[in-house]
């Protein structure tokens, strides 16, 4: 059977996930009138709750006598080393855009990629069959793009197709007979070369992909690249180095067959198949014959931008929510995320039970959060910061520089630039985008992007969207002002009551409501003043045998403001932690005691 490997790729939200169920469906992999979930690769809970891809995904499907192996890729930027390292197992890129949208900063960053690595794109204008489609323009900036980033011609001369992945068509005009895939079909045959490989040379393959089966331990994923592989044969892990790690056989051999993975009893060159049975090898290391000692070289990954500190809780409330409260249960957990993604870095700081995670942004190591307390971890968070570099040459400060795309109305110009330029960023373009809305683009830090968008949402009514990408390093821009408000602390532990709370209001919004846990040292609302307050949140009102009418007024409390978890992190100051349990998020001071923190405070003013 012929085979093509070929990666899906696009910017969040341009109908990736989508494009595949119906490509599994108009194939004959699925039935017609099989029970299925929509976007049925994303079959994680965060996934189908945000919407999002966050793991790349390997599928197949059957066309006459054609085997298309597809791999789903994110299209969040902060999920941006999933993308990179699958782009070693393809021969060929469907890029998606979307036909309103355009390109956007995830669709410059993965086609550049995907030029690097010489791979020719077909690209798809996805959504053509909403009222504000511009097909024609979308394609001549797909073409813009592909120039700006020095495409060869061969990869110039791509295929266009117009398509809606919903209604499960593509066309190679936009106002074409919109009935089936199989113009897609016949592109991906005739444009995507089959897999070069070398079938009688001794076995190797690159693991690409990591994940853990309760029944078959580690599961290493990769495209063969040469030879031929059998169940029971025994192989070995090379390390980049090309030290051998561990030699082991082949317990099971798993090949991709639709939303299933079905064990097979040979594999050739050029086929993307799972293979179990090692005990330590990871991801981007080189599985191979015996007689093999070379290792396979794997791409490097852009480096991460963002750390957060990860600590055991050790508030009053800790274990009363979660079952895993200690730093080595902490340890192991993040040392095993470490091992399967490949763009996060977890290290120890020296002397203290804390971890710092590094990541490609808030997303990633939200998700990460979000996932370790779905499993019972109870953890305090500590503030981002950003990694900076030294020139090795100058030995100026380098820091992380974002391209930063807002598409906003117009009305709301203002207030955007003003935004950005107090955070230190610079407008590179702003041209209209249609709709009484434009597109502007700037280049900012990172660490003065923390926590912006939601003060974006508040000045742009939130009409506002913002996508950001990873640009270069560049010499340090100077203070960037943080959180000009300071916080309402409470100073005793127990149950927040009602009439406190109301009486609390004048001070500024809440983080809690009436009935709530609350502990000394704990962030209950914001101060509308520059610095942070003491309160009592447990005062209840005292009763006496004086009734008079009207007095006893019915204490009607605002609605608190509620935080989710990426907020939370983002909102918080350096003297500040998030606590994350399986039930709660919460902020607290860093030094809970009231007298530990003042004595800090003139500590770090004498410095």
């Amino acid at each position: 059977m012929n085979l093509r490997n070929i990666a899906i790729i696009a910017h969040v939200d341009h109908g990736k996930t989508t494009l595949v169920d119906s490509l599994l469906f108009q194939s004959g992999t699925l039935r017609a009138n099989q029970r299925v979930a929509e976007r049925a690769l994303d079959s994680g809970d965060l996934e189908r709750e945000r919407g999002i891809t966050i793991l790349s995904k390997c599928t197949s499907v059957a066309w006459r006598d054609l085997r298309i192996n597809i791999v789903d890729t994110p299209g969040h930027a902060d999920f941006g080393a999933e993308v990179e390292r699958i782009l070693s197992m393809v021969d060929g890129v469907l890029v998606l855009v979307d036909a309103a949208e355009g390109p956007m900063p995830q669709t410059k960053f993965v086609v550049a990629k995907a030029l690097g690595l010489g791979l020719r794109p077909i690209v798809v204008i996805n959504k053509v069959d909403r009222t504000d489609a511009r097909p024609w323009e979308a394609h001549e900036e797909v073409f813009d793009l592909f120039s700006a980033l020095d495409a060869d011609e061969a990869q110039l001369d791509f295929p266009v197709l117009f398509a809606s992945a919903k209604q499960g068509w593509a066309d190679l005009e936009p106002d074409g007979p919109r009935q089936d895939l199989t113009r897609l079909f016949e592109t991906v045959a005739k444009h995507v070369p089959q897999p070069e490989a070398e079938p009688d040379a001794p076995f190797t393959m690159l693991a690409t992909m990591l994940e853990a089966d309760p029944y078959l331990g580690r599961i290493l994923t990769g495209r063969i690249h040469s030879g031929t592989i059998r169940p029971n044969t025994k192989i070995r892990a090379l390390n980049r180095d090309g030290e051998v790690m561990e030699e082991t056989r082949v317990t099971k051999l798993l090949a991709f067959r639709g939303l299933k993975r079905t064990a097979i009893e040979e594999a050739t060159a050029g086929d993307i198949v799972a293979v179990a049975g090692f005990e330590h090898a990871s991801v981007a290391d080189t599985l191979a014959d015996l007689s093999v000692s070379e290792a396979m070289a794997a791409e490097p990954v852009d480096p991460p931008t963002l750390a957060v500190s990860f600590l055991a809780n050790d508030s009053p409330l800790a274990g009363k929510e979660g079952h895993r409260l200690t730093s080595r249960e902490i340890r192991a957990r993040l040392k095993r995320e470490a091992e399967s993604n490949i763009a996060i870095r977890v290290s120890e700081k020296d002397g203290t039970d804390a971890f710092e995670v590094a990541g490609r942004g808030e997303l990633q190591l939200g998700v990460l959060i979000e996932t370790m307390r779905r499993e019972g971890f109870e953890l305090c968070i500590g503030r981002p910061r950003v990694l900076q570099r030294t020139d090795p040459d100058t030995g100026q400060i380098l820091e992380p520089i974002e391209e930063v795309q807002i598409d906003v109305d117009e009305e709301f110009i203002g207030a955007v630039v003003e935004g950005i330029s107090a955070r230190r960023g610079e407008m590179m373009d702003m041209r209209p985008s249609g709709g009484g809305r434009s597109r502007l683009v700037f280049h900012a830090p990172s660490r003065g992007l923390i926590g912006y968008n939601g003060e974006l949402l508040t000045a742009t009514r939130g009409s506002a969207v913002m996508n950001r990408l990873y640009h270069c390093y560049a010499p340090h821009r100077g203070e960037i002002p943080g959180r000009r408000t300071g916080v309402l602390i409470s100073n005793g532990a127990g149950k927040s009551v009602a009439f406190a709370l109301w009486n609390l209001e004048d001070r500024g919004p809440m983080f809690i409501g009436a009935g709530e846990a609350v502990y000394s040292g704990m962030v209950i609302g914001q101060h509308t003043r520059g610095n942070d307050l003491i309160v009592n949140p447990l005062k209840a009102k005292q009763l006496t045998n004086i009734r008079a009418a009207g007095t006893d007024e019915a204490v009607r409390l605002t609605t608190p403001r509620r935080m989710s978890l990426e907020q939370a992190i983002a909102y918080i100051n350096s003297d500040e932690l998030v606590e994350v349990t399986p039930k709660s998020v919460r902020i607290r001071k860093r030094l809970l005691d009231p007298h530990a923190r003042k004595k800090a405070a003139r500590a770090e003013a004498a410095d």
